[in-house]
C-alpha cells in the first residue's frame, strides 16, 4: 500500500483540475488542494477509498471558498474573468481545451456552487450520482435535479467544433501583427461579426469596464486606443496556450498581461479575445 504522501501526490493533478474549475483561480485551487493535504495528513491517509475521500475534501473546501468569493464578486470592478491557466505553446496540453475554455468557466460561474460541484463531478470527472450525493450530503434525487439544471445552463458554452491549433496560432499572430502596425482595417477583417472582447483589470489597472460585443463595438474600443496613443508595444512577449486557446503572455509598461484568442468555427476569424490585466490574478504568470 502506498504511503499517504505518495498516494496524495498521485491524485494531486486531478484534484488541482477539479479545484480550478470550481474556483476559476489557479492560486485558490492550489490553496484548496494544500488544505486537503493537511486534512489527509492529519487523518493518517486512512480511508477505504482514498480517491473518493480526497475528491470529497477538495469539493467541500471549494464550496466553502465560493461563499466568500460570491461576496467579493458583488463589488468587483468591471468584467470578471477566471485566472488564466497557462500551458506552454507547442506542448500537448494537460487540460482539455473544452473543459477550461473561458466561455465554459464563465458559464460555470453563473451556476450556484452546488450546481457547479454536481456538474463538474458528474459530467467532467465521471463520478456517479450516489458518490456525489455522499460528497455533498444530499439525497441522490436532489443531486440529479442539480445536474439537470446545471447542464441546461452550460450546454452551449463548450466549443462544438475544433479548430486546428496551428490555424488558431496563425490567427492570433495576425491580430498581434496588425496591432503592431496600427492596422485598423486589418484588425477589423480578423474579427467575426459577433466577436467579443473582455478585459479584466479588477479596478487595479486600466481595462474596459464592460464586455465589448460585436465587431463594431470591439473596433470602437480598439480605434479609441489607437487614436489616443497607438497600440502599446510590449517589452517582452511569448506565445502560450491560455485556457486551451492560442495566446500570448506580454510585459507592458504597467506589468504582465495575457491575451487569449478563440477562433470562430471556420478558423478564419476571431470569435473572442480575453485580456487579463488584474495583477492579483497574474502572480503565477511570468514572461
Amino acid at each position: 500500500m502506498s504511503d499517504p504522501l505518495t498516494l496524495f501526490e498521485q491524485e494531486r493533478p486531478r484534484l488541482r483540475r477539479l479545484a480550478y474549475r470550481m474556483l476559476g483561480s489557479v492560486s485558490e485551487a492550489e490553496d484548496a488542494v494544500q488544505d486537503a493535504w493537511l486534512r489527509w495528513d492529519r487523518a493518517g491517509g486512512a480511508a477505504d477509498n482514498p480517491q473518493a475521500w480526497l475528491v470529497q475534501a477538495v469539493t467541500r473546501l471549494c464550496l466553502d471558498r465560493l461563499k466568500s468569493a460570491r461576496a467579493r464578486r458583488e463589488t468587483y470592478v468591471g468584467p470578471w474573468l477566471p485566472e488564466p491557466l497557462i500551458e506552454e505553446a507547442g506542448v500537448d496540453p494537460v487540460e482539455r481545451a473544452e473543459d477550461v475554455s473561458v466561455a465554459f468557466l464563465l458559464a460555470l460561474e453563473r451556476l450556484s456552487p452546488l450546481e457547479r460541484a454536481v456538474f463538474l463531478l458528474h459530467d467532467v470527472f465521471d463520478q456517479d450520482y450516489a458518490a456525489i450525493a455522499v460528497t455533498l450530503g444530499k439525497a441522490e434525487p436532489a443531486v440529479r435535479q442539480l445536474a439537470s439544471r446545471a447542464r441546461a445552463h452550460v450546454r452551449d458554452a463548450r466549443p462544438r467544433f475544433t479548430v486546428p491549433q496551428d490555424r488558431a496560432v496563425r490567427l492570433a499572430a495576425a491580430f498581434l501583427n496588425a496591432s503592431a502596425a496600427n492596422d485598423l482595417a486589418g484588425l477589423s477583417a480578423l474579427l467575426a461579426e459577433d466577436a467579443v472582447l473582455i478585459s479584466d483589470g479588477g479596478g487595479k489597472r486600466p481595462a474596459a469596464l464592460r464586455p465589448m460585443i460585436g465587431r463594431d463595438d470591439v473596433m470602437l474600443l480598439l480605434t479609441g486606443l489607437w487614436k489616443r496613443k497607438g497600440y502599446p508595444v510590449p517589452a517582452g512577449m511569448r506565445p502560450a496556450t491560455i485556457n486551451g486557446a492560442a495566446g500570448v503572455v506580454m510585459t507592458m509598461e504597467d506589468g504582465v498581461q495575457t491575451m487569449a484568442f478563440e477562433p470562430d468555427e471556420t478558423g478564419e476569424r476571431i470569435a473572442a479575445i480575453y485580456i487579463m490585466r488584474n495583477p492579483e490574478k497574474l502572480g503565477h504568470v511570468s514572461v
